[in-house]
């Protein structure tokens, strides 16, 4: 955990290569403790294809490799036309500055073996998606889960994956034997929950980070009193609602709290739109915990 100072200003955001719109860019870093090279056309070509289904390499060299897969397609009414999404896999190269700040250090929880990985592994390939932004979000999410899965197997000397647009830490093991549900992969893999304490005083706060790249909100608990682990696993049940729903969340809204660990419809917390306490600055789904909320929240209309 770290602590942070409570500001009543806005943070400002990390530049993590994404704008305000949402359908942010989805990079993936693996890190390798050694220089390694390209696998080989072929073997790139045919993993991709089991991953990923009928796939076209429209580039390969040294430097980089591309696919598209063909059944992953935006369309575009304005041109009439169907886009076709892009996965991207550049050349490994050595890592030549800190992959994450303080910030992002304190909330590997998911990764316990992050420090000395991070520590060992002094080289990364980055992988990317390209116009993608349009896809239907479930069907982006199940391909970004079927590249990363691609990728775990072509790079058996990855230690780790860290997802740029979350930070969230996770190592290839996990994914190689990954036995979740396929639609709940995305969350598990890209979306961090994060958990701060607020220096000076008793309060708490949990929140999310990675729904920005299926054109979602993060969520936001400012809270005291209660068992932060109790708030966390409300957060990945939210998460994972708002994932199977088209998150019909509104402001004002009502929805079921926490009760003796569980949730409960006979506990009710109001939601409301408002900007991150902690950076990156952004849009969250703040949530009233009622008798434990802390903090002050615009009033509901």
């Amino acid at each position: 955990m770290i602590l942070f100072k409570k500001k009543k200003e806005k943070v400002l955001q990390q530049d993590l290569g994404i704008n305000d719109n949402g359908g942010h860019v989805f990079i993936i870093q693996l890190l390798m403790e050694e220089a390694c090279e390209m696998p080989d056309k072929d073997t790139m070509s045919r993993v991709m294809a089991e991953h990923l289904g009928d796939t076209e390499c429209f580039s390969y060299s040294n430097e980089m490799a591309g696919f598209s897969p063909k059944k992953y397609k935006s369309h575009i009414d304005k041109n009439d036309v169907d886009l076709p999404a892009q996965l991207v896999v550049l050349k490994s190269s050595e890592i030549d500055r800190p992959l994450m700040d303080d910030i992002s250090l304190s909330q590997l929880w998911n990764c316990p073996d992050a420090d000395e990985i991070l520590d060992k592994c002094k080289y990364h390939v980055v992988a990317t998606d390209m116009l993608s932004a349009l896809l239907d979000y479930k069907d982006r999410s199940k391909m970004l889960v079927a590249f990363v899965e691609a990728l775990a197997e072509l790079y058996p000397s990855c230690k780790a994956f860290v997802f740029g647009n979350s930070n969230k830490m996770i190592t290839r093991d996990e994914i190689i034997n990954c036995d979740m549900p396929e639609e709940i992969r995305f969350i598990y893999y890209a979306v961090n929950v994060r958990f701060f304490n607020v220096e000076g005083t008793s309060d708490m706060l949990v929140d999310t980070l990675g729904m920005s790249t299926i054109c979602m909100p993060d969520l936001q608990y400012h809270f005291h009193d209660m068992d932060p682990n109790e708030v966390v696993n409300h957060a990945y049940n939210m998460v994972s609602y708002m994932y199977d729903s088209d998150n019909p969340i509104k402001p004002g809204d009502l929805i079921d709290g926490v009760k003796d660990g569980e949730m409960s419809t006979e506990v009710q917390w109001e939601v409301q739109y408002e900007s991150a306490l902690i950076q990156p600055s952004r849009e969250v789904i703040d949530i009233n915990m009622g008798e434990y909320a802390s903090g002050v929240r615009k009033q509901t209309k």
